[in-house]
């Protein structure tokens, strides 16, 4: 890609230094500014940056300092990176500063990520739709700090059995326990909690449903988890048809079993 001066919202990844995007570690090589996510991005990304490049820990930044930084680089026509965790789409906070760089006519562009809960199926070996099982994901959180509209509650959403993924509540895990079961849950519903997933010091554990809290407090996990939640993690029932010899596909005529 041609690398412009302007911002760019950079998907950093799960974790792991090397499953940032090609364009992404372009774009951390190209950048004279990086502005990242210092609490949650692996600092080894940074590695790919220029000698010459500032680089600010938006950890200890407000919105406003944030968008001052980028607006005084933009004067100075140099490239920005904005360096977020996972996919910048999912609890990234990236429209509010795009909202504000739109105002002062600031150019930018996404660069996507693999996110987290991409990263915590791999290392679960899991595959969050199976034939059978269950063929939707729902992404959510707990509600805290940031509140959670009433209709997408735990409760609403347990009640569909769907595979659940929920970012952002490992210090919540005895209330979300108890809402997933009054949204229709077993206590004994399989469950995993993935800490830091892809990271070097990452930890599966699997549970159930009931014991999520005394699990994660077990193990000293209070934080920089997802929770995982379905009968994905059971194992398969059935074989897809898409490979079934007798599944005609675009590409391939089905035939009758011998």
């Amino acid at each position: 890609m041609s690398i412009k001066e302007m911002v760019y919202f950079v998907g950093a990844g799960p974790g792991a230094e090397d499953l940032i995007t090609v364009r992404g570690m372009e774009l951390l090589k190209k950048a004279d500014v990086i502005i990242y996510a210092g609490s949650l991005v692996n600092p080894k990304l940074l590695e790919y940056a220029d000698k010459t490049c500032i680089i600010h820990n938006s950890a200890y930044m407000t919105l406003e300092e944030v968008i001052g930084v980028t607006a005084e680089a933009e004067k100075e026509g140099k490239t920005t990176v904005r360096l977020h965790t996972g996919d910048p789409c999912l609890y990234g906070a990236i429209r509010e500063q795009m909202e504000e760089l739109s105002k002062k006519k600031i150019p930018y562009e996404v660069c996507p990520g693999v996110s987290s809960f991409c990263g915590a199926a791999a290392s679960l070996q899991a595959e969050y739709t199976l034939p059978g099982v269950s063929q939707s994901v729902v992404i959510t959180r707990m509600a805290g700090r940031t509140p959670v509209p009433q209709r997408e509650s735990i409760v609403s959403f347990a009640a569909h059995k769907a595979t659940m993924v929920i970012f952002l509540s490992t210090g919540m895990l005895g209330q979300l326990s108890r809402e997933l079961i009054q949204g229709g849950y077993e206590k004994d519903q399989s469950a995993a909690i993935v800490y830091k997933a892809t990271w070097p010091e990452e930890r599966i554990l699997r549970c159930t449903v009931g014991t999520l809290e005394e699990t994660a407090k077990r193990e000293g996990i209070y934080k920089t988890a997802l929770i995982i939640v379905g009968d994905i993690l059971n194992g398969l029932k059935e074989y897809s048809r898409l490979y079934a010899p007798e599944f005609t596909t675009e590409y391939r005529k089905g035939r009758s079993p011998s």
